[in-house]
């Protein structure tokens, strides 16, 4: 059999087991509806929490920069992709997490990464939420400290598991602050406690939580009053552009630097984009009414469905995954929402467990309540048609 040959034939048997995937085509700007494949849909499935991916404000400064810069920035941030509005940034990073400094990496998933294979050493242990996302996992892949999982959010698993490798060097607690896939929080008080009594380091991935949780929308650390060792976040949620960070101490920062491979050997993002995340941290710290508005609809949404029969998984977050369970039937749901005109795609395995496939919701400041009215009816409908709920 030819190359082409053997690769038909598995992606023959990812379609029989229905997890086959394609791309959709997105004909308009990030906004509550959109063309997609040219046809009108509602979309509840974006990550674009505040709506601010379409800015005006950020478009505007985004376009200055864009003009004054050039479009690509040309190499890494160590040969010719250092720029004035990086630096500018990440010290606006630095002042909006309140650490002493921070570093800004192309990607979320290349930040994650970059920490995890380059911080712990061989002789360390890194302790990883069963739920965490992949591009904390294959961090750990990367790493030369060896890997525990403990269960989801559960503190006592995380003690016996912190008791259990009480011999290796270090220790690194490594969580998402808010999960990706089910809308929990990381009871992240709980686990800078256990950090403290057994001498271990924390390591939070705050890509749902930062813009989101908190006052001023600072992340899972605000939320709970506490400062994890290693804050690691993306541009690319609420703040609505693209690239990922890095907030800690000074020394940390300059350790990532100098040894984190995906910082170093990666093109830099470009400057208008550092720009227009500039601008959006700015909007999100005057942004608290924003937030709660955003918060009083997924509490909306959550309860609605709650009563209709669905399970409803999560905590008070934009993150709203309905339980499917079947993966056939998540799709063929998936399906019948976009005919009515809503754009919701189906989660299955490897994304999410056997058994778990669901509808991932998520909620944006600017979804009017005509939409989600309409979202709830909709489902409403679908359930009893799919005979899910009564």
């Amino acid at each position: 059999m030819n190359f082409d040959g053997w690769l038909s034939r598995q992606l023959d048997k990812t379609k029989e087991s229905g997890l086959y995937r394609k791309l959709r085509t997105m004909n308009t700007a990030p906004r509550p509806e959109m063309s997609i494949d040219g046809q009108r849909q509602i979309v509840f499935s974006s990550n674009n929490y505040l709506g601010l991916a379409n800015n005006k404000r950020m478009v505007y400064v985004a376009g200055t920069v864009l003009h004054d810069f050039g479009v690509g920035s040309s190499g890494s941030r160590l040969t010719t992709g250092n720029s004035e509005w990086h630096e500018k940034l990440e010290e606006r990073i630095a002042s909006f997490k309140q650490t002493e400094a921070a570093l800004l990496f192309s990607s979320g998933y290349l930040a994650n990464v970059g920490v995890l294979s380059s911080l712990p050493e061989k002789g360390d242990v890194l302790l990883s939420d069963q739920l965490n996302h992949a591009s904390i996992i294959d961090g750990c892949r990367l790493s030369k400290a060896d890997t525990v999982i403990y269960k989801h959010v559960d503190m006592d698993d995380l003690e016996g598991k912190l008791k259990e490798t009480e011999s290796y060097l270090r220790r690194f607690i490594v969580t998402d602050g808010v999960f990706s896939m089910d809308g929990t929080i990381a009871p992240l008080d709980k686990i800078m406690s256990l950090a403290k009594r057994y001498h271990a380091f924390v390591i939070v991935d705050d890509a749902h939580a930062t813009g989101v949780l908190g006052d001023n929308g600072r992340g899972t650390s605000e939320y709970f009053g506490v400062f994890p060792d290693v804050v690691i976040g993306t541009l690319s949620k609420a703040i609505g552009t693209e690239g990922g960070f890095v907030a800690g101490s000074k020394v940390l920062i300059d350790f990532l630097l100098n040894h984190a491979r995906t910082f170093i050997f990666q093109t830099a993002i470009p400057p208008s984009i550092c720009a227009a995340s500039y601008a959006a941290l700015e909007i999100i710290e005057q942004s608290k009414e924003k937030r709660q508005l955003l918060l009083l609809k997924v509490k909306q949404i959550k309860t609605s469905l709650e009563e209709m029969g669905y399970t409803v998984k999560g905590d008070h977050t934009p993150i709203i995954p309905v339980i499917i369970e079947d993966t056939q039937k998540a799709v063929t749901f998936a399906n019948r929402l976009q005919e009515k005109g809503i754009y919701a795609p189906a989660i299955r395995p490897p994304t999410v467990a056997i058994g778990e496939s669901r509808i991932r919701l998520t909620v944006t400041t600017d979804h009017t309540s005509k939409e989600i009215d309409y979202l709830l009816e909709t489902f409403n409908l679908i359930g009893k048609e799919l005979n899910m709920i009564k």
